[in-house]
């Protein structure tokens, strides 16, 4: 990297890192979303059912969230560019791989080595604006930052919407490709190799193992319950396999001589609180996003595309109002927003309760969408940088993986539970609206295979005009049922971490406020 003479980089070589940074975490974290808007294509092309739809989506988050705390140790002990580079590469590899997948088996195993590589660019990028951006300027960095990439999750679903309407559903992991190219451009000619450490650390592998085997069995148990049921030993096992590993996985880290997760940093107060509270934030976004996705396409009818415009105004408020929340927190501090804007999400996903089978967009989703993102733009900016206030720049780079591995784990077990969740009611209500209607052979199959989808109407082409009545009401009344349910359990882990941040969250006095906007 090129210096000015006062010893910083110069302002275009910093625009260029942040660009960098942008676009490595954009398509990192815009993969954990922009598939969701293809899942019933890929389930149409593919099969699998909800069990299939929720491994792509999860696949992915698995490794991502089990393995970004080893990345941004990486990052610490070999540089940041070494470790982003690497990162970028081999998630444009992943992503080739996935769009080549024959089969639904092949594409959910690539989508877990796309985890892989995710886990090294996400929390490379942040490490990288800490150590390019000086204090005075770090704020605005990171509110850039935060706006862009937040925005690239949310938008999402429209991109996948907009590129299904004129191509395959493979498309959507081919498009990175050109992003990585542009990326890996930009890594290798603004960001400068780091000094070699001299002190020897070691990579906490035990750890790894530990957090992908603990996550994994108790995902791998939440998804297949709704298939299997939980007497089946299919599901026991790895649910206590998994909950072993994981307390196995917080004794060796207290022990660890260089753990992937520091204990040492939840002694502070305003990190542990921030953590917890994107651990319920981003459970809810992440339960909104994929059930609403999937309520609009296989119960209301909506098309790829027109499912993803529906959250397009989150996008812009986003973009608009996350650097502004972001500096107002740093001079006012956070604990106002990072109270009051999951409280306001939350109020937005209750006015989604007045949806029916067949909502009106500006009267029913428009209002919804719109309070949300707002709450949304109010937490977002100041949870980041509450985050990384106080931290040594060395720890930068773990510091932003355990939050963004916090987010990625809070997606990964909110979506695998609130699925298993709507499987149960989806198929409780199912039969009692049945109940006591005759159904030919061909019509319980109809209501056999609806239960594996949850949240879409049964195939019901074939049968006599009284029995698919019957079906499709009752499938819409209890997708719809189940939808309402998904949204007031995304409210109601918005409000949680809300009233945590308000309660817990500790404003810095006068002078220490430029801190924690530099942060």
């Amino acid at each position: 990297m090129r210096w000015s003479q006062t010893g910083g980089a110069t302002a275009r070589l910093k625009r260029e890192t942040l660009l960098a940074c942008i676009i490595a975490s954009g398509i990192g974290l815009l993969d954990s979303t922009i598939v969701n808007i293809a899942l019933p294509t890929i389930q149409r092309s593919l099969g699998g059912g909800l069990a299939g739809e929720q491994w792509i989506v999860n696949a992915y988050l698995l490794t991502l969230g089990s393995l970004i705390l080893i990345g941004g140790s990486l990052e610490d002990i070999f540089g940041a560019r070494r470790v982003f580079s690497l990162g970028v590469f081999g998630f444009g590899g992943a992503s080739i791989l996935c769009g080549l997948s024959p089969s639904i088996g092949l594409l959910v195993a690539c989508r877990a080595l796309q985890g892989v590589a995710g886990a090294l660019l996400v929390p490379s990028s942040l490490a990288v604006i800490v150590a390019t951006f000086p204090e005075d300027e770090r704020g605005r960095a990171v509110g850039t930052w935060t706006a862009f990439t937040t925005v690239a999750t949310v938008i999402g679903p429209l991109a996948g919407g907009a590129l299904l309407a004129v191509a395959s559903w493979r498309w959507l992991f081919f498009i990175n490709v050109p992003f990585v190219a542009i990326c890996l451009g930009l890594i290798l000619r603004v960001i400068p190799l780091a000094t070699p450490t001299t002190t020897r650390r070691s990579v906490d592998l035990r750890g790894g193992l530990l957090c992908v085997l603990g996550l994994g069995g108790t995902v791998f148990a939440l998804i297949e319950e709704t298939r299997l049921g939980w007497s089946s030993p299919a599901v026991l096992t790895p649910l206590a396999g998994g909950t072993l590993a994981l307390c196995l996985f917080v004794v060796a880290e207290r022990r660890a001589r260089d753990p992937m997760l520091p204990l040492g940093l939840f002694s502070r107060r305003n990190f542990a609180v921030a953590n917890a509270e994107t651990l319920v934030v981003y459970a809810g976004l992440a339960v909104l996003i994929l059930f609403l996705v999937l309520f609009l396409q296989q119960v209301a009818g909506y098309s790829p595309l027109s499912s993803g415009l529906a959250m397009l105004p989150v996008t812009g408020v986003m973009f608009v109002c996350s650097r502004v929340f972001g500096a107002l927190a740093g001079r006012l501090g956070p604990r106002a927003f990072m109270g009051g804007g999951p409280l306001i999400g939350a109020c937005g996903l209750l006015l989604l309760l007045r949806v029916g089978v067949h909502p009106s967009y500006v009267a029913d989703l428009l209002p919804a969408i719109i309070v949300f993102g707002l709450g949304l733009s109010m937490t977002v900016a100041p949870l980041t940088a509450t985050v990384l206030a106080g931290v040594d720049p060395h720890q930068a780079g773990i510091a932003s993986a355990v939050n963004n591995a916090v987010a990625r784990v809070a997606a990964l077990v909110g979506t695998a539970g609130v699925g298993s969740v709507l499987a149960g009611t989806f198929a409780a209500s199912l039969d009692s609206r049945l109940a006591g209607v005759k159904l030919s052979s061909a019509a319980r199959a109809a209501e056999l295979a609806a239960k594996h989808l949850v949240l879409g109407r049964a195939s019901v082409a074939h049968l006599p005009p009284a029995q698919a009545r019957a079906l499709v009401e009752a499938t819409n009344a209890a997708s719809l049922a189940s939808f309402h349910i998904a949204i007031v359990i995304a409210a109601s882990l918005l409000a949680l971490g809300g009233l945590a941040g308000a309660a817990l969250i500790e404003n810095p006095s006068p002078d220490q406020r430029g801190g924690l906007a530099a942060a």
